[in-house]
């Protein structure tokens, strides 16, 4: 049997493991800190022309000052489905409404809204671990059939080891992302 057919993928393992590091950033962005952020309307779909659309795509998203979000809708039409779409949203944030500005005004976060979104980013946090160690298992299930296949031990635990530290590196940059928004979110 051929020497690279018992070797593990290490590239794709990585690569899925950095998936799971920025699908966890992506939720993070999403948490509203008491600070205004455009990527805070990215989970927001307004329904334009038939067909749910992200908010970045029917109007101009921006962050003139620390506690304000203003979007720019392109088409007069949609101001009011914009609008409609960012109160159901969930956001917390209530709309005003000037010609095709919508202005968002981000209010201060209080202590106990301020403890559910860290248990919330905890939960983000715990589903990346859980992503990056399926990975894990994967890139194990492939060492079991490569050593099936011939494998010798010293090559088995070399690749062992190399796929450990790269989770164990992975769930640390997660636990150090946690740590950040974490901080973030209980800043005053």
């Amino acid at each position: 049997m051929a020497d690279d057919e018992l070797e593990i993928d290490t590239d794709d393992l990585k690569r899925r493991m950095d998936g799971a590091m920025t699908a966890l950033k992506h939720e993070f962005a999403s948490l509203r800190t008491g600070r205004a952020s455009a990527s805070m309307l990215d989970p927001v779909m307004v329904d334009a022309y038939g067909s749910p659309t992200p908010i970045n795509q029917v109007g101009t998203v921006n962050v003139p000052e620390s506690r304000m979000v203003t979007v720019n809708v392109w088409d007069k039409s949609l101001v009011n489905k914009v609008e409609k779409a960012i109160m159901e949203s969930g956001l917390g944030i209530n709309p005003q409404t000037n010609g095709t500005i919508i202005m968002l005004p981000i209010p201060e976060l209080n202590e106990e809204r301020r403890r559910e979104l860290t248990k919330v980013a905890a939960q983000y946090a715990e589903q990346a671990r859980v992503a990056i160690r399926n990975v894990r298992r994967d890139g194990m299930e492939q060492l079991k059939k490569a050593k099936a296949a011939g494998m010798s031990e010293d090559d088995h635990k070399i690749w062992h080891d190399e796929v450990q530290e790269m989770t164990d590196s992975h769930i640390a940059k997660v636990d150090a992302a946690l740590e950040n928004k974490q901080q973030e979110i209980m800043q005053v």
